[in-house]
């Protein structure tokens, strides 16, 4: 007989290491490449000594002369907090007692709940990745009527709870917004009410609701903003990425990108664009310095220029081209996916004012990149 306290046990000892497992090997080739630990996790924050370096570890000197002295590394102490990035599934109290002399019945039910919660668990983690860490999905270029249309419109559906942020995209102007309608092929949405001047708004951020600082940092924080983990990219070089602008991406505009970022000691090992850029990319080296191969890891499908592979991400915008080292980039983590206990150690708990139950996965977690100037990105000048 199904009760609770199985459907807790099956959940904790069956479906965690389930998820889990998913959820660190599925979600994009940067997250599979990228270095996930607890090594620098103090607290409820991430500790972590980006090393400067320096150049007088390896010194000359005459033969009968005095050694001369020699520098350590240069270090620049981050500390950041840990992200809260949570997950739920939801069973109601019917749908419980309705399976409860019935196994099969049981195991489908949890697995559709765990579908759902991988798949949106995966998307959302996959577009924070290159956000800036407070949900910027798109920002507004017109407004007709009730129609918005945006810089891009790959994460959105009908339903999605927004905010149209303040000028530096940090905080809600207008919060709570539903997006009533999606169009694909006008790159439009509208809302699910009126909003007063909107057509004031143009070139504001339109973000996911009340996210503000509280995702992982992307790369769009890394590349975005002249200040990164409290230092100033004008005044410390070390935290400055390469940037070039382009109007129609040129096979040397790629080569020479990845010659300038090992010209700065870099070294790039993988580049992610959208879809439709990767196939331009493609085209551009078809007759040379790309072929096409089959990543063994993770079972990506990749192109290569310059033994550099090259991967769509569909949450990549469409006018950027990242050029990256997943080697100088750290998941700092409190722990691996977990679920919230009690005190009494259940997973499962009662819905306050409502016949059901939930459960929620958690992770604590911060991305940071070790080495900003080493990292580049090509992108298009507004259309």
């Amino acid at each position: 007989m199904i009760t609770l306290t199985n459907a807790d046990a099956a959940l904790k000892d069956y479906y965690l290491d389930a998820v889990s497992q998913q959820l660190n090997d599925g979600i994009s080739p940067f997250f599979n490449a990228i270095e996930k630990t607890t090594q620098y996790v103090y607290g409820k924050n991430a500790k972590i000594a980006l090393v400067k370096g320096n150049l007088n570890r390896i010194i000359t000197g005459a033969e009968d002369g005095d050694i001369p002295d020699s520098a350590g590394n240069k270090y620049y102490d981050v500390t950041l907090p840990l992200k809260n990035i949570y997950g739920s599934i939801a069973v109601t109290d019917k749908a419980l007692r309705a399976s409860q002399d019935s196994s099969g019945a049981f195991v489908n039910l949890l697995n559709a709940e765990m579908e759902g919660l991988v798949s949106d668990a995966k998307a959302n983690f996959a577009r924070m990745l290159f956000g800036d860490g407070n949900g910027n999905l798109a920002a507004i270029v017109e407004v007709t009527g009730t129609k918005v249309r945006l810089t891009n419109i790959k994460s959105w559906y009908s339903g999605l709870l927004v905010d149209i942020a303040n000028e530096e995209g940090t905080a809600a102007d207008v919060e709570g917004l539903t997006v009533a309608s999606v169009d694909s092929a006008t790159c439009t949405i509208t809302f699910d009410k009126t909003v007063s001047n909107l057509e004031d708004y143009v070139g504001r951020y339109i973000s996911v609701s009340g996210a503000y600082g509280k995702e992982l940092c992307g790369l769009a924080g890394v590349f975005d903003y002249q200040n990164i983990y409290g230092f100033d990219k004008t005044k410390e070089k070390f935290f400055d990425p390469y940037v070039k602008r382009y109007n129609s991406v040129s096979a040397d505009d790629i080569i020479n990108a990845i010659e300038e970022i090992e010209e700065r000691g870099g070294k790039v090992r993988m580049i992610l664009c959208s879809h439709s850029v990767r196939n331009t990319i493609a085209s551009l080296f078809k007759d040379s310095k790309m072929i096409a191969s089959d990543d063994i890891k993770g079972g990506y499908t990749s192109v290569f220029v310059n033994e550099v592979p090259v991967y769509a991400d569909r949450f990549c915008p469409s006018d950027r081209i990242y050029l990256l080292n997943p080697e100088d980039f750290v998941l700092c983590q409190l722990c691996d996916w977990e679920w919230m206990e009690d005190e009494g150690g259940r997973i499962l708990s009662k819905v306050p004012g409502k016949a059901a139950y939930t459960a929620t996965l958690v992770k604590y977690a911060e991305l940071i990149c070790k080495r900003p100037f080493a990292q580049g990105m090509l992108q298009a000048y507004p259309v």
